[in-house]
Formats: C-alpha cells, structure tokens, sequence
C-alpha cells in the first residue's frame, strides 16, 4: 500500500508547473496550452531534450522586436536615417551618351 502512495505523490508533483519556465520536451507536449499560456503571461520558456536546452518559447511580439522582423523601413526613411543625409556630398552623375563607334 506505502508504494501506491508514493506512486501519486510523485505523479502530483511532476504536475507542477516548472518554477523557472524549464521544462522537458515530453511535458511540454503534453501541457502545451499551460507553456503557451505561461510564455505570454510570465515570459519565455525553456524546453529541454536529453537535458539540453533545444527551444525557447516565446511571445510573437518579443521576438519580432528582438530579431527586428517588425516593420520595415522604407527606402526613403533608410536614406534619411543615413549618417550622409544632410552632408552636402553631389551625388548628381553626367549624362553619358555612349562613345563614337566607327561602323
């Protein structure tokens, strides 16, 4: 009987959420609304394989700030941004015509 008991204790306890947003591919997988709900309302979690950190789960919005993949600038705000806006360099080219060709 001690051992069933034991058995429960110890399934009750892997049912905890992890403290620190680490958790092992099998349970992330079979938990993913609570890692998903965790990673909006708390921040990123980690998934682990074999004890390895393998995935990083985190919200849309950090992640397009953190790689920069939000909007993106026009050409035009790129050029104004550019340290030589405003510098006085001539970027103006001669027309080119072509050259004489003896045919």
């Amino acid at each position: 009987m001690p051992k069933r008991n034991t058995a429960i204790r110890k399934t009750r306890s892997a049912a905890q959420p992890p403290h620190r947003g680490d958790w092992q591919l099998q349970d992330a997988k079979a938990r993913f609304s609570e890692v998903f709900r965790l990673a909006r309302s708390r921040g990123p979690q980690r998934i682990t394989r074999h004890g390895k950190e393998a995935v990083l789960v985190v919200p849309a919005e950090q992640f397009e700030r953190l790689s920069g993949r939000g909007r993106q600038e026009g050409l035009v705000e790129f050029f104004a941004k550019s340290p030589l806006a405003g510098s006085g360099i001539k970027l103006d080219r001669v027309t080119d015509y072509g050259r004489p060709v003896d045919v």
